[in-house]
């Protein structure tokens, strides 16, 4: 045996590849390739990736990790051609996106992606995703006895805590507040959890469906269309319940006009919500109508959103010049600031303090800058402690829900 022989290194089979434009975009993702694969990984680029799957060296990859961004959905075809070839060889396909829209982003996993993961990579989630991908399919479970789907019964025997939230101007992010609220009020007691009902009022652009990725039925028309009929158990029967923890009164299939149900129509729901619910979390529209008064008398706490800007400002003013003209409650509102400047900001802090003063108001909650992750997360349709638990808006939302918890545990021992 000659010294050369022993002394040369064991070639390492390429079992996976990245596929992109460029791979140097994507830093991040060479280090956890690596960290995780070693040297056992090579790198394609999109117009050299189809012409290797036909050839023999592929039968070794167990799967392609294809990174892409906003720049190469031009390329979106031959990405898409990329995924089927790969499936086509039972290659497993992991895909990687950074500020990709939905649509693009469902095309290919509809045409056989297997796993998806955000860029910026969140931490260990490569790996995670690649333990997934290469995992043996799970054994078929022995047959069981049939069971009831689990579901909520109409006791009527609570006094929920109504809480609606009311954007000052579009965009402040009442919806993502409304949702990400209702899921940590629901997570607050793993030993006793809350019941939580989240209403979705905005009745033609409502988007909480989205946010959880919840299907919209017809049951919510024909129950807003006739409230009169309403019992515990039709109602009930309208919500969705997502992860078995939240339900949820997503807004009707179709565009509908806002005045379709009335004052009584919205007493009766949330009325019918509290008496099964601890809490009842209700997604206002924009836009102040009739049946408005009837939420803002039925709600223990009122939030209303605003941001630094003179679309909130000048709301803000007409909503409270509006309710105390009616004499309505408007002491019930609670008037919380998002994308609010950093801790060190002290000149944002002024800023708030001349807006609070010259509004005549108290901005009691101050939420931070979430960034894109956000949007992103919504776009996944999962609440922000499952997709991004460490988002720092995400942390404040669960502060505040845990401050409105133990708000009503002690009114709950002291009445």
């Amino acid at each position: 045996m000659s010294t050369n022989a022993v002394l040369q290194p064991e070639v390492q089979p390429i079992i996976a590849c990245t596929v992109s434009r460029d791979v140097q975009v994507f830093d991040l993702l060479i280090e956890d390739m690596e960290n995780a694969l070693g040297e056992s990984w090579g790198d394609l680029g999109f117009s050299d990736a189809l012409a290797f799957l036909e050839q023999d060296e592929a039968a070794q990859l167990e799967f392609l990790c294809i990174a892409l961004d906003e720049q190469d959905e031009g390329d979106l075809s031959l990405i898409t051609d990329i995924v089927s070839a790969a499936k086509s060889k039972d290659i497993k396909v992991i895909i990687v996106a950074e500020d990709v829209s939905p649509a693009s982003l469902h095309q290919l996993l509809r045409e056989g992606g297997d796993e998806f993961v955000p860029y910026p990579l969140p931490e260990n989630e490569l790996s995670q995703a690649i333990k997934r991908v290469l995992a043996p399919p799970p054994e078929p479970p022995a047959p069981a006895e049939p069971q009831t789907p689990k579901k909520i019964k109409a006791n009527g025997d609570k006094n929920g805590v109504v809480i609606p939230v009311h954007g000052m101007a579009g965009g402040t992010g009442s919806t993502t507040l409304a949702v990400n609220l209702a899921w940590e009020l629901a997570l607050m007691d793993p030993k006793s959890p809350p019941k939580v009902c989240l209403m979705d009022l905005d009745l033609q652009f409502g988007s909480a469906s989205t946010y959880l990725d919840l299907p919209r039925r017809e049951a919510v028309f024909e129950l807003l269309t006739d409230t009169e009929a309403m019992d515990g158990e039709s109602f009930i029967a309208a919500l969705q319940t997502y992860n078995e923890k939240l339900h949820v009164l997503t807004s009707p299939t179709e565009l509908i006009p806002l005045d379709l149900i009335g004052t009584d129509d919205v007493r009766r729901l949330i009325e019918m919500a509290a008496s099964n619910f601890d809490y009842v979390v209700v997604d206002m529209p924009t836009t102040m109508v009739e049946w408005s008064q009837a939420a803002l008398e039925a709600a223990h706490v009122y939030f209303a959103i605003i941001e630094m800007d003179m679309r909130s400002a000048q709301n803000t003013l007409r909503i409270k010049r509006a309710l105390q003209s009616e004499d309505l409650p408007f002491e019930k509102l609670r008037f919380i600031l998002n994308r609010a400047p950093r801790f060190t900001d002290l000149n944002g802090k002024s800023r708030v303090k001349r807006l609070a003063d010259s509004l005549g108001i108290a901005i009691e909650v101050q939420l931070p800058e979430g960034g894109k992750q956000v949007q992103q997360n919504a776009d996944h349709g999962v609440p922000m402690a499952v997709g991004i638990a460490k988002n720092p808006l995400r942390k404040e939302i669960a502060k505040l829900a845990a401050q409105v918890h133990e708000v009503n545990q002690s009114d709950a021992k002291t009445g």
